[in-house]
């Protein structure tokens, strides 16, 4: 039994296609073709065979309704192992995080020694539902022989003809009916987050996104990738490093008349696949690689929907310190989601307050403020685009690599997603 308790996963190495705009160059790769490519990649990257591949963990919300499970599709695609099962899990913006941490249990359980865990999603190829009245009166026609009189049952099911054409599909609550982005201009009137702060965050991600390429920070972790049409994508196609807070300023709110919320401070819908390679630290060694991080702990809350949906990561964030027996303080770089740079700030906040503390988190004083220095150090969604299953896999992928290149020692990770679901991870630099 020490034995299993001492068994370590350790993160080897991450990779992922570059995030692009939805409808744009990814168009007519869906979501299992980004995740092939993320996974392709990562392989050729470490040069490890793919047949080594026990598993795979997949996240993913916009799921293929012809093969939801991702993760399976990736080892079949790839021609993997016959044996290298997988599922896949949506948990939805935290579904990435979810995979991962999903592939760490299982290899520190001893279930696997090498897995590959991550997410992806395809904004361009979501699916248009059809109103349930259309399904269900056509249904009989699709699915039996259908005489004369079953046409005319079914033309009378749909009269009058009214609600039988597709809708415009909204990011909203299914309880509660809510607006992702009416959640973040909530969230920023109860926190006192004003357009000037949430416009000054939106550039400082641009700008430090850019920087990371410019840098070439991103390139251990950026794969080119070669779309049907013949163009190979070697960048992340969002981020501006021209812009600034006065740009900003000139764009109007989105989500309410005297809103403070804009296209430019809130996340873009984007195309993208993120995968990360984890072993067991003894196989890593075993075969010659480097580990570059672990996870400490981590942790998965949720709220009431109805309250503030995408105020999670301030609940889970403590929580996941607490397990990692840490304080706010000791921590060397944080990395917050960015659905909207409102909803970032109310969680910066929220950390702050010891209001917070006291009545959402039963301590008694606050958890800390974040240093700006530490927070998103390379940017965040807001510049490099949310596909909403690959974000928590590329948020692992970035500190990872920034721990073991610069020598820090950890990372705090948060997450927000809908349903009211907070997300957090303790990384540790091995």
């Amino acid at each position: 039994m020490a034995s299993e308790a001492a068994r370590r996963a350790v993160i080897v190495s991450g990779a992922r296609t570059p995030f692009l705009r939805a409808f744009t160059d990814y168009t007519r790769m869906d979501s299992i073709a980004l995740a092939d490519a993320a996974v392709r990649g990562l392989l050729e990257r470490t040069g490890l065979p793919g047949a080594q591949v026990q598993a795979i963990v997949w996240g993913g919300v916009i799921l293929p309704s012809a093969a939801p499970n991702i993760a399976r599709e990736i080892a079949l695609d790839l021609g993997l192992d016959a044996g290298c099962e997988g599922y896949t899990v949506t948990r939805a913006c935290a579904s990435g995080l979810q995979a991962v941490t999903a592939a760490a249990a299982a290899i520190e359980r001893g279930e696997y020694d090498i897995m590959i865990a991550g997410g992806s999603d395809s904004t361009s190829n979501a699916e248009v539902k059809l109103p349930q009245k259309l399904v269900h009166a056509g249904a009989p026609l699709a699915l039996g022989k259908p005489k004369v009189k079953d046409y005319l049952s079914a033309a009378a099911q749909l009269a009058p003809f009214t609600d039988i054409l597709p809708t415009r599909p909204k990011i909203a609550e299914r309880t509660t009916g809510e607006v992702m982005g009416e959640s973040a201009e909530k969230m920023a009137r109860i926190h006192g987050v004003t357009r000037a702060e949430q416009d000054e965050f939106a550039a400082r991600s641009h700008q430090r996104a850019a920087a990371a390429i410019d840098s070439g920070r991103f390139a251990d972790e950026v794969l080119r990738v070669r779309t049907p049409e013949g163009l190979d994508i070697d960048r992340d196609g969002l981020v501006r490093a021209d812009t600034n807070a006065d740009k900003l300023a000139r764009l109007k709110p989105v989500f309410a008349k005297d809103g403070t919320v804009t296209a430019g401070n809130a996340s873009p819908l984007t195309d993208g696949a993120s995968a990360v390679l984890l072993m067991s630290e003894e196989k890593a060694r075993e075969l010659g690689y480097q580990p570059l991080a672990a996870f400490r702990s981590w942790s998965y809350v949720s709220v009431d929907p109805a309250d503030q949906v995408l105020i999670g990561p301030a609940i889970s964030m403590p929580r996941a310190l607490d397990k990692a027996g840490m304080a706010l303080a000791d921590i060397d770089l944080v990395d917050i989601h960015e659905a909207f740079a409102a909803q970032t700030l109310s969680v910066v906040r929220a950390l702050e307050s010891a209001d917070w503390a006291k009545t959402r988190l039963d301590r008694d004083t606050a958890v800390g403020a974040i240093d700006i220095d530490k927070l998103n150090v390379h940017g965040g969604s807001v510049s490099l685009g949310h596909p909403f299953g690959a974000t928590g896999a590329r948020m692992v992928t970035t500190m990872a690599n920034e721990l073991a290149r610069t020598g820090k020692n950890t990372a705090l990770l948060g997450i927000c997603a809908a349903g009211g679901i907070g997300a957090s991870a303790v990384l540790e630099r091995v």
